[in-house]
């Protein structure tokens, strides 16, 4: 085993989406072992902001990540909500390498996204109708992060392989 990889999945999607199963498959071909969280519990609570109980996500996270992080190197990937949790994360517990999709750089009045100064991904959709491209090329410009711009929306729908990809590329580097 060459570490363990922690894929959170966005807001109102679930541990089967699409993309972090293309993760978990990745992660499987290099020898990594993965879990996907499931926060459909937690999305569901309206009651507690429009995005569900965020600080219950990242609570649920992080002790996952901990609990992970002593057996190995650990690598968080996420998309959207599940990114931004990833990333804060990430400044908690010791991570080997991130991987954000669609990552939103500032959620309201929550904390902007931060993120533990590690081998960082990221892949952004042009027409991303939630999170302004231009935000991710500045947040990731600064960090110096490999950033993948792809044609496509929030979703990433039309980009699944490419993430698979870039996620692999990531973690063969680790």
């Amino acid at each position: 085993m060459k570490g363990h990889c922690i894929l959170s999945h966005g807001f109102e999607s679930g541990p089967d989406a699409t993309k972090v199963t293309a993760l978990a498959e990745a992660a499987e071909a290099l020898g990594w072992t993965h879990e996907r969280p499931d926060y459909t519990d937690l999305d569901a609570q309206h009651e507690v902001s429009e995005l569900g109980n965020v600080p219950a996500r990242l609570e649920r996270l992080l002790g996952l990540a901990q609990d992970a992080a002593r057996r190995g190197p650990l690598v968080l990937a996420g998309s959207s909500l599940g990114a931004y949790i990833s990333g804060l994360v990430s400044l908690q517990v010791p991570i080997a390498g991130l991987f954000l999709m669609a990552p939103p750089i500032r959620m309201g009045t929550a904390h902007p996204l931060d993120a533990a100064p590690v081998p960082t991904s990221i892949i952004h959709g042009w027409r991303d109708e939630l999170i302004a491209a231009d935000e991710v090329i500045m947040w990731a410009q600064a960090r110096r992060d490999r950033l993948l711009m792809v044609d496509d929306s929030h979703r990433l729908t039309e980009h699944v392989e490419s993430a698979k990809l870039a996620f692999a590329a990531l973690l063969a580097g680790l």
